[in-house]
């Protein structure tokens, strides 16, 4: 994708989910950023555009995990997983959650890391990093700092991140490249990359890579899963792997699919247990561990072990 493109793709993501943001705000108990809202209440940004079960968004948290989190940050959810449950965070850590949205899995990792640790939410949307404060401030929470920035450049100093986590997002980007090499930067030596989000398994239609309000809804955008595997390789991962969470069947796809202009039946058929959702994970070797690609690959030259 070319800068220009990639900038066009960032400014309507922008727009959308800046708007889903003011409609939470504004008290509404459903939302949407592709155009309509579904019957439970969920979001349709990562999933259905249509007012029908959302078969991505839905059915995420259990009622006892989500006690004391505001009904705005949960309203304002708009993921794919519950990356808190699978990342197995540890008091003391610092965890990071890229594109943090209204700040549901914010507020969770800052509970499972206590007083001790901190929770970071990086946002790019000024509507969203309104609410994430405003939900903050109800949640009582004093381990939590809320970044505006880019997931493609974030603004945190190198080796400082124990886990990163993400629900949703990525698949969002542009350039998930220097996603995935961002958040090898910033996480420290032996820090956890741990995400949930949408994944392809083998070829989908250059139609459904085209349409940009299926980028929104968290399925053009989706990467191969054999190429994700290899972009963490790449950016010095170990153990990259890729966990289904959940695999969408026709009758899912056509729920995501209605109101694309695409038809629906033919393109579903097509897809069919082709998109999963996923928890994604990798590890940052520690010093000395090697590997192609990593930072911390063994020194060879004559002043390496002064």
């Amino acid at each position: 994708m070319s800068t220009q493109q990639g900038e066009a793709l960032r400014e309507v993501v922008r727009e959308k989910y800046g708007a889903a943001a003011a409609k939470v705000a504004a008290g509404e108990s459903a939302i949407s950023c592709c155009g309509s809202e579904t019957a439970t209440g969920s979001s349709a940004c990562c999933g259905s555009t249509t007012a029908a079960w959302d078969p991505i968004t839905s059915d995420l948290y259990d009622k006892g995990q989500t006690d004391g989190i505001p009904a705005e940050a949960l309203l304002a959810s708009l993921g794919c997983g519950n990356p808190t449950m699978l990342a197995a965070l540890k008091p003391g850590e610092v965890v990071l959650d890229l594109g943090s949205g209204g700040g549901i899995d914010v507020l969770l990792s800052a509970k499972r890391v206590g007083p001790t640790g901190k929770a970071y939410g990086l946002d790019m949307t000024d509507e969203m990093l309104a609410l994430a404060n405003e939900n903050k401030k109800r949640a009582g929470a004093t381990n939590v700092e809320f970044l505006r920035g880019e997931i493609e450049n974030i603004p945190l100093p190198s080796n400082t991140v124990d886990v990163i986590i993400s629900n949703c997002v990525v698949n969002l980007s542009g350039d998930k490249r220097r996603v995935i090499q961002e958040a090898f930067r910033v996480l420290k030596p032996g820090g956890r990359f741990a995400i949930s989000d949408v994944v392809v398994r083998g070829e989908v239609p250059d139609s459904v890579r085209k349409n940009m309000e299926l980028w929104i809804g968290c399925v053009a955008g989706a990467l191969e899963e054999n190429e994700f595997i290899s972009l963490l390789s790449e950016a010095g991962f170990e153990n990259p792997s890729i966990e289904p969470t959940r695999v969408y069947e026709a009758k899912d796809a056509a729920a995501f699919l209605a109101g694309t202009g695409l038809d629906v039946a033919t393109v579903a058929a097509q897809i069919e247990n082709k998109f999963i959702s996923a928890f994604v994970r990798g590890t940052k070797p520690l010093p000395g561990a090697g590997g192609a690609g990593s930072a911390n690959a063994p020194c060879c030259g004559p002043d390496c072990c002064k």
